[in-house]
């Protein structure tokens, strides 16, 4: 056997080892193999701006609070430069996630007028930035039914689905979205 691959089969059963038996690691193996643990789950952070929220910077700030202690690969704080953008308007509630992360959300003024919750609204549609697409299932423990759920549904948090979703698409799996597209969920547009 040559001497390379002596090294290449040592290297081996030494990683093996290490992996079969962590309480026999030494300190330095212990730290390389939590060093390797600590990149697989990184955390990723985005920055959003919800200064041009107006009355729904409050209800933008406890969304990104209820996804921060919902997730645990991916973190928003607010700040700049912005991955995502929200703004307030008189439309229906909308987003536009241009790749996962980013985007702009649009917290429109006309379903808090029909009665729609604020903050299930700000949590659905950063939702969709998180990589989620709209699910008009009518349920109420389904954040991302939206709108179908009803005006009576105050629900605000992502249930164990989509939570679990999220994770995977902030660890690389494509999102069950399409970038680019505005995703509106206006009563019209919700199946009976």
């Amino acid at each position: 056997m040559s001497r390379i691959t002596r090294l290449g089969v040592a290297l081996i059963l030494g990683l093996a080892f290490l992996m079969a038996s962590p309480a026999q690691a030494s300190p330095a193996q212990a730290a390389l193999v939590h060093a390797a643990d600590a990149r697989t789950a990184a955390v990723r952070v985005l920055r959003y701006d919800a200064s041009r929220a107006a009355e729904f910077r409050s209800a933008v700030d406890q969304a990104a609070q209820i996804w921060n202690s919902s997730v645990s690969n991916v973190r928003l704080v607010a700040g700049s430069p912005a991955d995502f953008v929200v703004l307030a308007d008189n439309g229906w509630p909308r987003a536009q996630p241009t790749s996962l992360g980013r985007g702009t959300v649009w917290m429109g003024r006309q379903a808090t007028a029909e009665g729609h919750n604020p903050l299930r609204i700000a949590t659905h549609e950063i939702g969709h930035i998180l990589g989620l697409p709209d699910r008009r299932t009518g349920r109420c423990t389904d954040l991302m039914s939206g709108a179908s759920a009803g005006t009576s549904c105050t629900n605000p948090y992502p249930n164990a689905a989509e939570k679990a979703e999220v994770q995977q698409n902030f660890a690389g799996f494509a999102p069950a979205i399409d970038f680019g597209e505005i995703y509106v969920d206006s009563p019209e547009r919700v199946a009976s």
